[in-house]
């Protein structure tokens, strides 16, 4: 394989739904740039990355952009309390077009959430019905319910769970949790449509304000989308990267 630029110039790899065509000119690199190019693509981002000649990320001498032919995906917050603060502010960091809904107008303003793209007020199920209808959810898009009230949580989770969306949580103690259960329960859902749902919310990092619960939030965002396991990387052998 050629040290220069020479040798690489116009090459191209593309990633689609139906595999990976092309090559940039060592499987080192092109199973580096994948992995990278899978990210930004996953976030609807186009982007620089750079790397060795062979591949290497710290290395330097070859640039490649990546363009990404998709939309951010959205993130969908119900519940406008102080956590939903907090994962709206690393929703947009993880690259997603956040919305914040609840139905009380004093607490679902701008003000308290600037993080996001839109803040708006409409009856959570209500306003999912009208998106879902419009096109405007997909497979990416991930819902977190936040309200710990059963007159917004179950419609709009009934209503998210038989869709198949790439997350659905719900913050709650487990008495909520399992008082949730019974309802959506009742109100028909599968038992695989409540397998979907992460309840309580977020992976067990012990954190206790609402900073730190929306990193658990987001840590099984990620582990949900690329199929982590959210164990430790020193319990665990083999390459760091999933597939994806």
């Amino acid at each position: 394989v050629p040290a220069d630029p020479a040798g690489r110039l116009g090459r191209r790899l593309a990633l689609t739904g139906q595999g990976v065509t092309g090559s940039l000119g060592a499987d080192r690199l092109d199973a580096a740039a994948t992995a990278d190019a899978l990210g930004l693509l996953a976030a609807g981002h186009s982007g620089l990355l750079r790397y060795g000649y062979h591949g290497q990320r710290r290395g330097g001498g070859l640039s490649l952009f990546v363009a990404a032919y998709a939309t951010p995906p959205r993130m969908i917050v119900f519940g406008a309390i102080d956590f939903a603060a907090a994962v709206a502010r690393v929703g947009a960091f993880l690259g997603y077009r956040v919305t914040v809904c609840d139905a009380r107008p004093v607490f679902a303003t701008a003000r308290r959430f600037p993080e996001a793209d839109e803040v708006v007020v409409q009856w959570p199920h209500r306003y999912l019905r009208a998106e879902l209808d419009a096109g405007r959810v997909d497979a990416r898009t991930v819902v977190c319910v936040l309200t710990h009230d059963p007159r917004f949580d179950v419609p709009v989770l009934a209503l998210a769970l038989r869709h198949r969306l790439a997350y659905v949580g719900a913050m709650g103690s487990r008495r909520t949790h399992d008082e949730r259960h019974k309802l959506l329960r009742e109100a028909g859902l599968s038992a695989e449509e409540l397998a979907r749902l992460a309840s309580p919310i977020g992976l067990d990092l012990g954190g206790r304000t609402p900073e730190e619960t929306a990193v658990s939030v987001a840590a099984q965002i990620v582990a949900a989308r690329w199929g982590g396991t959210g164990r430790p990387l020193t319990a665990l052998a083999g390459p760091i990267h999933h597939p994806g």
